[in-house]
């Protein structure tokens, strides 16, 4: 019973952890299209193959068009952008973050005032 409620555990601390990975990709691509899948690695601080990974799975799911300009004298072999389910998506995702870390912030306030009355 326990090693199944901690592999659940797992899948729901891992989907939470995509959907971060999922908007901090989309709001990378929001702010500069024509970054590379290198550099926007590095910025976010992911392996290069995990974003990959995601941005494949952007893709499939219809939040980020992938534009090949293998031929563009600038050498910018692929340009990202959010499609109207991205931006909604990125929309939401950031509303969510924002509504958890209001929470987080709340039950630390609580937590901190408790301490403070009980040192008074």
């Amino acid at each position: 019973m326990n090693v199944i409620f901690v592999q659940i555990m797992n899948i729901d601390n891992k989907a939470k952890n995509n959907k971060q990975d999922y908007l901090n990709i989309l709001r990378k691509i929001d702010n500069s299209a024509n970054i590379t899948q290198r550099t926007m690695a590095q910025e976010l601080g992911i392996s290069l193959g995990k974003l990959h990974y995601s941005l494949v799975e952007l893709k499939k799911k219809g939040f980020v068009k992938i534009k090949n300009f293998k031929k563009n004298p600038d050498k910018i072999s692929y340009a990202y952008i959010l499609t109207p389910k991205g931006i909604s998506t990125k929309t939401k995702l950031t509303i969510n973050f924002m509504k958890k870390k209001m929470l987080e912030y709340d039950e630390l306030k609580k937590e901190i005032s408790k301490k403070v009355d009980g040192i008074k």
